[in-house]
C-alpha cells in the first residue's frame, strides 16, 4: 500500500521506515475509532463545502462504518508499511471506492488527523477518570461518614502526635480528590477544542466550515489559530499528564500509608486477602502488592510527564515529527490513572478498621496539646500551660477519647468534620 506522502521517485531504506514508524502503528489502533468519527465528520464539511456530492458522501460514510466493524472484530490490520491509522483508512477506501477514495484527504493533513483523533480519544479517557475519581470519593465519604469519631492517631515528622480518627482522615482524602477532579476539569477543557481543519498548521485555501466539524464532534469550541493547533500538540499532552500527576500524588500516598498501617506492627486497618499476593519461599506471608504497584505507578506517571515535556520543549513552530513520541506516554498514562483508581476504590471499599487497635494506639500523651488548651480556657496563657503539661506528661490521663476527638476535630464547629460541605462531583 502507499505511503500518503509517496510518489515514484521516492522510496525510504526500509530500517529509516522502521525507525521513524517505531511503534506508531500499533498504538494508533487505540485512536483509529476515533479517527473515523472525525474522518465522517470532515466528509460533511466537504460536502458542504461542494467537493463531495450527497451519493458520494454516503459511500464514504459506509465505507468508513465498514473499517470500523472490521476493527472492532480484530480484522482492519494497520501495517509498519501504512505507518498510521490515517494512511490505512485512506488506502482501504482508496481500494474499495476508487478516485473517490483519494477526496477523503482534501482540507486537511496527517498533522490535524493526529490532533482531532488523540482529542476525541482524550475526552473520552478523561471522563473514564472522572467516573473513577468520583467513585473514590464516594468510598471516602462513606467512610469518613461511618467513622467519623473512630480513634486514629495522628502524626507529625511520622511520630505520633495528636488525637484524630478514620473520619478526619477519609474527609482529608475526600476534598484532595474534590481539588484534584478541578484540576481534571481544567484538562478536560483545555483538549474539548476541535483542531480539525488546520491541516499542516497554515491553513487551507477553501472556505471549510470549521464549526460543522466542531458541532458533530461535540467539541467545547474551534481551536481558532491553525499554526496554534499545530504547536499546542505536546503542550495538550504534557499539562494533562501533569494533572494525572497529581492524583496518581494522591493515591501514591494513600496506597504508602495503606501499606504501613496495615502491617503487624501497626494493624490500624484489615486488607481483605484478595487484594494480597503469597511468597513462593514463605508460607504465612502476604503482601500488599497493589499499593506497592500503585505507589511506584506515581514515578511512572512522573517520567511520562517527563518524557513529553522533554521531547515538546524549544520546538520550532510548525509539525516536527519529535511529537510523534507524546502519544505513547500520553496513552500510558492515561491508562495507568484510570486503573490505578479503580483498583484503590475498590481495595479502599473493603479495608475495615481494627476498632480496639485503634482505640488503644490513642495514649494519654497524644492530648498533651488538648489538655493545656483545657488550661487556656480556665485562664492560664498558653505558654505556661505548655510547660504544665509538659513538666507532668506522666499524669495524663483520658477518661474519654472519643469525647475528646469530638472536641479537639472542629472544622464547621466543636465534634464536626465538616461533611455537610463536601459535595461530591459530577461526571465530565
Amino acid at each position: 500500500m502507499a505511503k500518503l506522502w509517496q510518489t515514484k521517485s521516492t522510496k525510504l531504506h526500509p530500517l529509516a521506515e522502521k525507525y521513524t514508524v517505531g511503534n506508531d502503528y500499533i498504538l494508533d489502533q487505540k485512536l483509529l475509532p476515533f479517527d473515523l468519527d472525525a474522518s465522517a465528520a470532515h466528509a460533511q464539511a466537504l460536502k458542504k463545502l461542494g467537493i463531495l456530492n450527497q451519493d458520494e458522501l454516503k459511500k464514504l460514510l459506509a465505507g468508513l462504518e465498514e473499517i470500523r466493524t472490521l476493527h472492532a472484530k480484530g480484522e482492519f490490520t494497520i501495517t509498519q508499511a501504512d505507518e498510521d491509522c490515517h494512511t490505512a483508512i485512506e488506502n482501504y477506501l482508496v481500494k474499495k471506492l476508487g478516485d473517490l477514495g483519494k477526496k477523503i484527504h482534501t482540507c486537511r493533513s496527517r498533522n490535524d488527523q493526529v490532533l482531532v483523533a488523540t482529542r476525541l480519544y482524550t475526552r473520552k479517557k478523561i471522563k473514564q477518570i472522572s467516573r473513577e475519581l468520583i467513585g473514590l470519593e464516594k468510598v471516602f465519604l462513606a467512610m469518613a461518614k461511618k467513622y467519623e469519631f473512630m480513634p486514629m492517631p495522628g502524626y507529625t515528622h511520622t511520630r505520633r502526635a495528636m488525637p484524630s480518627s478514620i473520619g478526619h482522615f477519609a474527609a482529608a482524602y475526600l476534598e484532595e480528590l474534590i481539588n484534584n477532579h478541578m484540576l481534571l476539569e481544567s484538562a478536560y477543557k483545555l483538549n474539548d477544542q476541535n483542531p480539525l481543519g488546520a491541516a499542516a498548521g497554515y491553513g487551507i485555501n477553501f472556505n471549510l466550515d470549521r464549526r460543522l466539524t466542531t458541532k458533530i464532534l461535540k467539541f467545547k469550541r474551534t481551536q481558532i489559530n491553525s499554526l496554534y493547533c499545530v504547536n499546542s500538540r505536546g503542550s495538550t499532552e504534557s499539562y494533562i499528564l501533569s494533572v494525572l500527576t497529581q492524583i496518581m500524588m494522591t493515591l501514591g500516598r494513600l496506597a504508602n500509608e495503606m501499606i504501613w498501617f496495615t502491617t503487624p506492627e501497626f494493624n490500624f486497618f484489615h486488607l481483605p486477602g484478595e487484594f494480597t499476593t503469597g511468597s513462593s519461599i514463605m508460607p504465612q506471608k502476604r503482601n500488599p502488592d497493589v499499593f506497592e504497584i500503585v505507589r511506584s505507578n506515581v514515578g511512572v506517571i512522573v517520567a511520562l510527564q517527563t518524557q513529553v515535556k522533554d521531547i515538546s520543549k524549544n520546538l520550532i513552530s510548525g509539525y516536527n515529527r519529535d511529537t510523534q513520541l507524546t502519544k505513547e506516554p500520553l496513552i500510558k498514562g492515561l491508562g495507568i490513572a484510570r486503573r490505578s483508581l479503580e483498583i484503590m476504590a475498590l481495595a479502599m471499599s473493603k479495608i475495615k478498621p481494627n476498632k480496639e487497635i485503634l482505640m488503644k494506639s490513642l495514649s494519654p500523651e497524644l492530648f498533651a496539646a488538648f489538655e493545656a488548651n483545657k488550661l487556656v480556657k480556665e485562664g492560664m496563657t498558653f505558654r505556661d500551660a505548655y510547660q504544665h503539661i509538659k513538666n507532668n506528661l506522666d499524669k495524663l490521663t483520658v477518661h474519654d477519647p472519643v469525647a475528646a476527638i469530638k472536641e479537639v476535630i472542629s472544622l464547621g464547629g466543636p465534634g464536626n468534620l465538616g461533611l455537610q460541605y463536601y459535595k461530591i462531583d459530577k461526571p465530565l
